[in-house]
């Protein structure tokens, strides 16, 4: 008995000895938020093309460096009437109407206005034409790699790419019941646009409704996401505040996150996602 009884103790000893350093390697692998915020308001804008002088649009960089050689995401702002002169760029870009009517096209094309919420693509090499109208114009821009150049449309040389005309009006859109990526209780919704096969970078829309007050959480090393249409309010898990995110502000993270959002308007808000994982909404 007294064997069998000091045998039960020293086991005891040793599960709690397990426990306690299980849950202090637990607290030590911790991970700490790399959740983050850019204001629109915060972004500093400067000419997009400057040897045009003040007839170039204006750039604003969110995330990355539009004059280095990494990917990057820019807010292109444009004046009513403007249109540039038959030109090519040194890479391939995508991008999405935050406001406004822009229209992006072969120099001979006839003009079709995209709408706030429509998005396209411009492949590298390609001849084209940017026009805007409207009180305020502005785009998000991204690139995989950089530079970004403007450069003479009579340099103009074909790849295989296609460029990718998407209306707002042509946007399919997956709900909870065709999609696991959303909470069968939520009734936010998804588009896809693209996604690259060697890193498995994609491209998408989230739709969240008016009045939604959730999470989505996301599990990519990558992940940026911009606000496109309306307004919402993001808990930043650093400290606890509240920031407001308008037409052009970014939340981001490196790493598994939870991003809080809580829309109190009557109108849904369209995000724009880029990720190399995958992330769910509830």
């Amino acid at each position: 008995m007294i064997k069998s009884t000091l045998f039960l103790l020293i086991v005891a000893f040793l599960f709690s000895c397990s426990e306690k350093k299980q849950e202090t390697t637990e607290a030590a692998t911790e991970i700490k938020p790399t959740n983050k915020v850019v204001l629109s308001s915060e972004i500093e804008w400067e000419k997009l093309n400057p040897a045009r002088g003040d007839k170039s649009p204006q750039a604003g960089t969110i995330w990355g460096d539009r004059h280095g050689e990494v990917p990057t995401g820019f807010l292109a702002k444009f004046v009513d009437g403007f249109s540039s002169p038959p030109h090519i760029h040194n890479i391939t870009y995508r991008a999405v109407v935050i406001k406004g009517s822009i229209h992006n096209d072969d120099p001979s094309a006839a003009q079709m206005w995209m709408q706030p919420g429509s998005f396209w693509t411009q492949p590298v090499g390609e001849s084209h034409i940017t026009a805007a109208k409207g009180e305020e114009n502005m785009a998000y821009v991204e690139i995989d790699n950089g530079p970004y150049l403007v450069q003479p449309g009579s340099d103009a040389y074909e790849t295989n790419e296609k460029p990718i005309n998407i209306d707002v009006s042509n946007v399919i859109w997956l709900d909870n019941e065709r999609s696991n990526w959303i909470d069968k209780k939520c009734d936010a919704k998804i588009s896809y646009l693209w996604e690259t096969k060697n890193n498995g970078i994609k491209g998408m829309f989230v739709k969240l409704p008016k009045n939604f007050d959730g999470t989505l959480e996301s599990d990519g090393n990558i992940f940026y996401s911009i606000v496109i249409q309306g307004k919402t309010e993001y808990l930043l898990p650093q400290d606890n505040s509240i920031k407001t995110l308008d037409l052009g502000s970014c939340f981001s993270s490196t790493d598994t996150a939870k991003h809080i959002l809580t829309n109190k308007t009557d109108d849904f808000v369209l995000l724009y996602v880029r990720t190399n994982g995958s992330f769910y909404i509830k």
